[in-house]
């Protein structure tokens, strides 16, 4: 799940979302996540949460905040990945991040988390990133640590009751702050 392959960037293109991407983007988000279409990859959440990872208006609210970006990733035509950059003063917010499953173990992410804070630090100074993960996901943080995040400590707790963000399979979901100084 983590051996780049050498041509993992091989054309890709990233540009901005817009409103006629929402569904598509929507789409992905979910197959990456939930349900039985999210265990071909290996970032499945579907043994920890039901129902749905975002939605329409969620995913438009991304594309219309001015101190926002939904980066988008196609290969040959089509949407392969996406995620979200927020401008928060001297850092940036890394969220909504998903590759589609079909896609996910051949380095396409480590592509994609590193453009992504390539344009963090260019476009608004950003001198480090920071991302909130569910905290037993450990594969995933596992993960972001080799990128070089580190974990804090500091948890927030999941929005249990607000069907949004998923109806939680246990009660011990949190969000932990990842954090990763941009050099």
């Amino acid at each position: 799940m983590d051996t780049a392959a050498p041509d993992a960037s091989a054309g890709l293109v990233f540009r901005e979302a817009t409103d006629t991407d929402v569904d598509t983007l929507v789409a992905l988000i979910e197959s990456a996540y939930r349900g039985d279409s999210s265990r071909a990859g290996w970032t499945t959440e579907a043994d920890i949460l039901e129902g749905q990872r975002t939605d329409p208006e969620g995913v438009l609210a991304v594309i219309k905040s001015p101190d926002s970006r939904l980066l988008t990733v196609e290969r040959d035509g089509r949407v392969v990945a996406c995620c979200q950059l927020e401008h928060r003063g001297t850092h940036a917010y890394f969220g909504m991040f998903a590759v589609s499953p079909a896609l996910q173990g051949a380095g396409l992410g480590k592509v994609i988390i590193a453009e992504a804070e390539r344009q963090a630090r260019e476009t608004w100074g950003a001198t480090e990133m920071h991302m909130t993960v569910i905290s037993v996901r450990d594969d995933l943080i596992a993960w972001y640590e080799r990128r070089g995040y580190r974990r804090t400590g500091r948890m927030t707790p999941f929005p249990y009751g607000d069907e949004r963000f998923g109806i939680p399979q246990r009660a011990d979901l949190q969000f932990e702050l990842l954090v990763k100084a941009l050099a």
